[in-house]
């Protein structure tokens, strides 16, 4: 299906509501979202282990909260808008791991050096980003920014496994399987997680997510979040 094509039919906007022409499309190609027991019992245990999880890292978080501000006077929350569910999008919470205005100054760092906008058209992300301060590189290698995004579980814009949730213009990179990866919640984690994360293709990726929504079950959602500790521990696939 053409790029074209995809955003005729998958059309996104802001909101918790789904985007009726996504599932239209969904039914019109033949897939199905995973069935409503798979669906009960995968939510609920999101919203178990969440809740849990934020109660035992909550005074953690708090200490990261402090040396984030320390190097850099800012808000160490940063807030982004990403593609949810049935298009929906919604603010995807991560401590903040580069200087103020980081955003802003993308663009003058690509322009500055080929290697980096090479790398960045590549793969969506640098490797040594410049932007990225001493305690966010830190954060970034163990995936500690990544757990105020426990808040999002809880609320049910994310689910604690599933495809990793990406910025609205990443869609298109997607091609033919992006329906398919907006018939379910983000994932905390997900199959591309711990299969090599940024050490694999934007392709292999977009590979790795489409197989997870195809064949997700209680089983393969374990095993993800089993693989991830070590994954995580390691700082594999990270930076």
């Amino acid at each position: 299906m053409a790029q074209r094509d995809l955003a005729n039919h998958v059309s996104i906007r802001h909101g918790d509501t789904w985007e009726p022409s996504v599932v239209d499309w969904l039914s019109q190609q033949g897939w199905a979202t995973p069935p409503l027991g798979f669906r009960c019992l995968k939510r609920a245990m999101d919203i178990a282990l969440s809740f849990v999880g934020l109660v035992i890292v909550t005074p953690f978080l708090a200490m990261i909260a402090v040396a984030i501000v320390a190097e850099s006077p800012a808000s160490p929350i940063f807030v982004q808008r990403r593609v949810g569910r049935y298009g929906a999008t919604f603010g995807l919470i991560k401590f903040r791991t580069m200087v103020p205005r980081a955003e802003e100054r993308l663009d003058e760092c690509l322009a500055a050096s080929a290697a980096l906008d090479e790398e960045w058209k590549r793969s969506r992300k640098l490797r040594s980003d410049p932007r990225v301060t001493r305690v966010g590189r830190f954060l970034r290698r163990y995936s500690l920014d990544e757990l105020p995004q426990l808040v999002n579980v809880l609320i049910g814009h994310m689910s604690l496994v599933g495809p990793r949730p990406v910025p609205q213009h990443e869609g298109p990179m997607f091609g033919p399987s992006w329906p398919l990866v907006l018939s379910v919640r983000p994932g905390l984690t997900g199959l591309w997680a711990v299969s090599g994360r940024t050490d694999v293709s934007y392709e292999a990726r977009v590979s790795l997510e489409a197989s997870y929504v195809r064949d997700c079950c209680m089983r393969s959602d374990l095993s993800i979040i089993g693989r991830t500790i070590p994954w995580v521990l390691e700082g594999r696939g990270s930076y």
